[in-house]
């Protein structure tokens, strides 16, 4: 009889169901007979044993929850029996259990080397507002300069947002910090700095948080300063294009690459296929002396000790538990609760809890040390797993990991989502159902996984897209489609 369930670690009690499992049918489970006791829908839970009234419930090898009501054997476990036993911040302790880097190369791919030293992989013109009073001004401009410019260069953007007037302390601070790092990222090969002239974030302020900068590569303009404001963008773009022209790709190290781990719309099957491959690629990035960054605080929730005790020393420790205490506290200061989370979608594709939803999520660190620790906005400089401050979501997360210096992210879905950063987005599926049926939105098939492939040869083929896409011959699916978006953490008044 097929084996229609997966269990994951040893120390399990429950099972993942790989196919829709129906009540009352039989499946064998190392030599014996488990009855199904209900209709279990694939991805979700089957319980391998007895579990008791508040007994931990295990998966992946640590506690998901506790059983709220006694379970048996082939009971399917989700939210009518399994809750959350996460609650506030707490204190931890450092108990080291560093790892040995594995991997070296000396594998290149073709990036432009900027004069600066950092290395992009494309050679694009970006428009950064400093405030969204001159959104749909930065569009005209883009999409004429595009017109005039088409195939000088990979492309010129510009990113709406909300932001940059009616903000204050901190707030402000943190749209400043997004902006600058857009700024300052190697991908953009010129930048136009486009304000109004008012705002709170005018140009003379956001210059002090952008720091040195080459005037060939970065202007401004104010709106409120010119005649015509699109003629004069237009002819400052221009200007740009002819510069960043100047950039040929060439062959530079793999360690020049910051690689962004980010997922979003997870099911049960994300923990299982696209999370572990993006970790063995992260462990092969971090061997190789490059940069890997995993932020969504919120979703490091109840396996955090596993990312602790990868601390190179106790400063990245405590620094790392500090991080994770604050945004436990930022939850309650609004008085929610910590555990606020999964999603609706998460819970329909079998993730019951957050500490569930956690342990899959760090997967995406694979098992390397954790190097650093990065404020929300900073830039990255240490190679190896980076920790940054940020939440779960996915616009605001994918977009605080570019300002953080990534020129490309590995993004992992199991319910599907077609939203873009303003670099690279390579989206890979926990389910060969979802590569099919969203092949407009995917570029890689973790879910292979489920039908026997090897996640170390699909490790080694997923290293290959990564450097072909770095080095401009695979184009990524948010970039066919031109869905470059992003998002601003907002914790403040609005004036």
């Amino acid at each position: 009889m097929t084996v229609k369930v997966l269990k994951i670690h040893p120390n399990d009690n429950v099972a993942v169901a790989i196919e829709n499992l129906s009540a009352k049918t039989s499946i064998m489970w190392e030599g014996n007979e488990l009855k199904v006791r209900s209709d279990i829908p694939a991805g979700h839970k089957i319980a391998l044993t007895a579990i008791l009234n508040n007994e931990k419930v295990i998966k992946y090898g640590f506690p998901i929850g506790r059983a709220s009501k006694d379970i048996c054997a082939g009971d399917w476990i989700h939210s009518q029996n399994l809750v959350t036993a996460l609650e506030g911040t707490r204190e931890y302790i450092y108990s080291p259990l560093l790892s040995e880097a594995t991997h070296t190369s000396d594998r290149t791919f073709r990036g432009y080397t900027r004069t600066n030293g950092e290395v992009g992989i494309r050679n694009e013109i970006w428009i950064i507002n400093t405030v969204s009073c001159v959104n749909k001004t930065a569009a005209i401009i883009a999409a004429e300069a595009n017109r005039i410019h088409t195939g000088r260069l990979e492309g010129i953007y510009s990113f709406p947002h909300p932001f940059g007037c009616s903000q204050l302390g901190e707030d402000l601070l943190n749209t400043q910090k997004i902006l600058a790092g857009l700024v300052n990222h190697p991908n953009a090969g010129g930048v136009l700095i486009l304000g109004l002239g008012c705002e709170n974030n005018h140009i003379g302020l956001f210059k002090e948080l952008i720091g040195e900068y080459d005037e060939r590569r970065v202007r401004f303009l104010n709106a409120q300063d010119v005649k015509d404001e699109v003629t004069e963008g237009v002819k400052l773009v221009g200007e740009l294009v002819d510069y960043a022209c100047g950039f040929q790709r060439e062959e530079v190290s793999l360690s020049k690459i910051k690689v962004g781990l980010k997922c979003g719309g997870s099911d049960a099957f994300s923990g299982i296929t696209a999370n572990p491959l993006v970790g063995r690629c992260a462990d092969i990035l971090a061997g190789c002396g490059a940069t890997v960054i995993l932020t969504e605080v919120p979703e490091m929730f109840g396996a955090e000790s596993i990312l602790m005790e990868r601390c190179i020393n106790r400063d990245i420790f405590t620094r790392t538990a500090t991080m994770v205490n604050s945004f436990k506290e930022y939850f309650t200061s609004y008085g929610q609760q910590v555990y606020e989370n999964p999603s609706p979608g998460n819970k329909e594709g079998g993730i019951t809890t957050l500490e569930e939803k956690s342990l899959g999520c760090i997967q995406k660190g694979g098992t390397a040390n954790v190097t650093s620790v990065l404020d929300y906005g900073q830039l990255s400089r240490t190679e190896g797993l980076n920790l940054l401050y940020g939440p779960g979501n996915d616009l605001v997360a994918s977009t605080a990991l570019v300002a953080s210096g990534v020129q490309l992210i590995l993004f992992t879905t199991g319910r599907g989502t077609p939203l873009g950063a303003p670099v690279p987005t390579i989206k890979i599926s926990s389910t060969n159902e979802l590569y099919q049926r969203k092949d407009n939105w995917m570029d890689f098939d973790a879910g292979r996984i489920l039908l026997g492939e090897s996640i170390h040869e699909l490790s080694r083929e997923l290293m290959d897209y990564i450097v072909q896409a770095a080095g401009g011959t695979i184009r990524t699916r948010n970039e066919l489609n031109d869905y470059r978006e992003i998002g601003i953490f907002k914790d403040g008044v609005c004036l």
